[in-house]
């Protein structure tokens, strides 16, 4: 148990930047931290393990003629890498390595740790995960391996130790990716070990647990860690529930620090290490697990082939928000996927609209997956720039113009990252202990958050996701929807700021629990009860709408909360028309001025037309106002600034062309604007003069 300790919190405990993280912290916003590569990475993910190498120098020269800068290689090869237990090949890598240098290529490389080859499975079975049930995974999948197995950490490090030896000072390579879609837990028994060392670690004593987790209740009292149920699911304590996210955090930030511990020390400095991520995924704590990482990345596919942009444009600011900083999209579609119940492509013209939309909001590298199906395989259906036969799919020439728009507008893009007044916050904590107990079953915390961020996004056109610990001085406004789970010292943090001049805002179900999942004692909004000067009487799910009226009118569905002023200084904004119900006549928004600063407090789910004038309001009291006034819905506006530059990128996600009044000294750049209008499914971007 003592060697589980040692490592078990280390992520929640990790505060140093390690040197390599240092060195590519100090470059601008570019795709690397190396002076002679391009500022924009666009690319593609290539295997070269699965096709003759006769044909790697055609595929290359296509990749080149596409406009592709960059490839993406080795995440899946482990069993071509290590065919046998300590016998490497590393021979037709080094060659694939060097034929992409020839052709000009930067090179990412994966480790390869999420397919564990079948010598390692058939002979030791114990590193295979197993579900909360107790079913041991077979061998033929990916992530079948348990992440506490101190055998299965001891055979990564050492196949990412050989690679990074062999390619860490490798010109051609830029960066690292550790593993592949981290996140599915295991319940073996190396990992209850780790689970009872790291309840240990952060409670200290069995009574201290017993007092957060309140287990007098149902007769759940432990008299030792040992008698903790490692569970995910079910009928348990809402403090054993949300450690348990707690442990995988902990758990899958070690599992990716171990490789990267290893190979820092041995790779280029410049060159940046990473692990990719997915779209809103709820497996740990995205914030923590890179706070050692250089940047994040991840992979954006719309499944169903009909992009919402506003809700896909947050989550690009959620993995932004990370590292604060800008991102790869190691991965996107060209066209469709294949895991969805109905595998549409994207129109045409989408695809363009993707990638930049990514780069509008923070990207400095778009990298397709994938170049070319495999000839069988889990994933023979998915969407890819050549076809089976090696020549061109029809996606190919989209991909191509917007890899030449991107190279293109590099020079202008390098340096400089997404400009915003507003900040969100999201606190994975606060998700977690929804999704625990919802209480509606239409309560979905990310909608709850995306119908926040619609039309803030839409009206201010830009805006930050933070974690509820980030520096907030900056930001004009900072608009938390759905803060569940209050701790102190943010509580602390977020009274600094409104007192500071800024303006808070906080959404239904804000305040109520504390970082063990437990009620605070006082009422929401908990904490932040004193500086709102009000507290919530009862909160209630809805099965039919109820009217809001005042400043803000509408609805309120699925969720509603009657808050009760307390100091005489709150400002009603907006109360509840619920004839014969508990709300009718309480307030339902209220607004009290505290310090130089504002905070609110939204006890409603409002509709999408009173959430619209809820912003507009809330926008104009903190003196936020557009880039373009007055732009189309279907236009997505954005700017990216530094450098001593400011570059407008406007993209049209709708269907026919729409105008684009420029603000003064607007020069366009490139894309598809002319007679003052962007052209259906078009880009355009603009130069805006220099930041001063």
């Amino acid at each position: 148990m003592a060697r589980w300790a040692g490592w078990a919190v280390l992520a929640l405990a990790l505060s140093t930047t390690a040197p390599a993280a240092l060195a590519q912290a100090g470059s601008l916003s570019r795709a690397t931290a190396f002076a002679d590569k391009p500022a924009i990475a666009v690319g593609v993910a290539w295997y070269p393990e699965q096709w003759p190498e006769a044909r790697w120098d055609t595929d290359l020269a296509l990749m080149k003629a596409t406009g592709f800068n960059t490839v993406r290689v080795g995440e899946f090869a482990w069993s071509r890498m290590e065919p046998e237990e300590g016998k490497f090949d590393f021979a037709w890598l080094d060659r694939a390595i060097a034929a992409a240098r020839k052709h000009g290529m930067m090179v990412v490389i994966g480790t390869p740790t999420a397919a564990p080859p079948a010598w390692l499975t058939q002979k030791y079975p114990e590193v295979l995960r197993v579900d909360e049930n107790g079913t041991r995974a077979g061998h033929g999948g990916r992530r079948h391996f348990s992440f506490a197995s101190a055998r299965y950490r001891d055979f990564s490090r050492r196949i990412a130790v050989e690679m990074a030896r062999r390619y860490g000072k490798d010109p051609a390579v830029v960066g690292w990716q550790i593993d592949n879609e981290v996140g599915p837990p295991s319940f073996d028994p190396e990992s209850v070990a780790a689970w009872h060392a790291f309840l240990q670690k952060r409670y200290g004593s069995i009574d201290e647990l017993n007092r957060r987790w309140t287990t007098e209740y149902w007769s759940q009292h432990y008299n030792d860690f040992g008698q903790v149920p490692l569970r995910a699911t079910g009928q348990q304590n809402p403090g054993l529930l949300l450690d348990f996210k707690h442990f995988t955090t902990a758990t899958w930030t070690d599992y990716v620090q171990n490789q990267v511990r290893a190979i820092r020390p041995l790779i280029d400095p410049r060159a940046f290490v990473t692990t990719n991520t997915m779209f809103w995924n709820a497996g740990f704590d995205h914030f923590a697990m890179h706070r050692d990482l250089d940047i994040a990345s991840w992979d954006n596919y719309i499944q169903e082939g009909r992009p919402d942009w506003v809700a896909n444009g947050a989550n690009h600011d959620l993995v932004r928000g990370y590292k604060q900083r800008n991102f790869w999209l190691m991965e996107t579609q060209p066209g469709r996927v294949d895991w969805a119940p109905v595998n549409r492509a994207l129109d045409p013209g989408q695809v363009r609209e993707m990638a930049w939309q990514a780069v509008a909001h923070g990207a400095d590298a778009v990298l397709y997956w994938q170049w070319r199906p495999a000839a069988n395989g889990q994933e023979t259906y998915h969407g890819a720039v050549l076809g089976q036969d090696g020549k061109p799919n029809p996606i190919q020439p989209e991909i191509a113009r917007t890899a030449a728009d991107l190279v293109a507008a590099a020079p202008l893009l390098a340096d400089t990252a997404p400009t915003a007044d507003v900040a969100m916050l999201f606190s994975y904590d606060s998700r977690w202990a929804i999704d625990i107990q919802r209480h509606h079953k239409g309560f979905d915390a990310i909608k709850a958050f995306t119908d926040f961020y619609r039309p803030l996004r839409t009206q201010a056109q830009g805006v930050h996701v933070v974690a509820p610990e980030a520096d907030l001085a900056r930001y004009k406004l900072v608009v938390a929807p759905n803060l569940m789970v209050l701790t102190e010292a943010q509580a602390k943090a977020l009274e600094t700021y409104v007192r500071s001049g800024g303006n808070l805002v906080l959404g239904p179900r804000s305040g109520m629990r504390d970082d063990a999942n437990a009620l605070w004692p006082q009422k929401q909004p908990g904490p932040l009860a004193g500086l709102l000067g009000a507290e919530i009487a009862q909160y209630y799910a809805l099965d039919e709408s109820v009217g809001v009226t005042g400043a803000v009118a509408g609805k309120a569905t699925i969720w509603a909360e009657d808050i009760m002023p307390i100091a005489k200084d709150v400002q009603v904004r907006a109360t509840y028309a619920d004839k014969h119900g508990w709300l009718d006549g309480k307030p339902a928004i209220v607004t009290r001025k505290v310090g130089k600063g504002s905070i609110t407090y939204v006890g409603a789910w409002l509709d999408p037309a009173a959430m619209a004038q809820l912003a507009t309001s809330l926008l104009a009291d903190a003196k936020v106002t557009p880039i373009l006034p007055g732009a189309d819905p279907d236009l997505e506006i954005a700017v990216r600034a530094g450098g001593g530059k400011r570059v407008l990128i406007a993209i049209n996600h709708g269907k026919q062309a729409h105008p684009l009044a420029l603000p003064a000294g607007a020069k366009p750049a490139g894309g598809d604007w002319a007679d003052g209008q962007v052209a259906a499914h078009g880009i355009a971007w603009f130069t805006l003069g220099e930041t001063k």
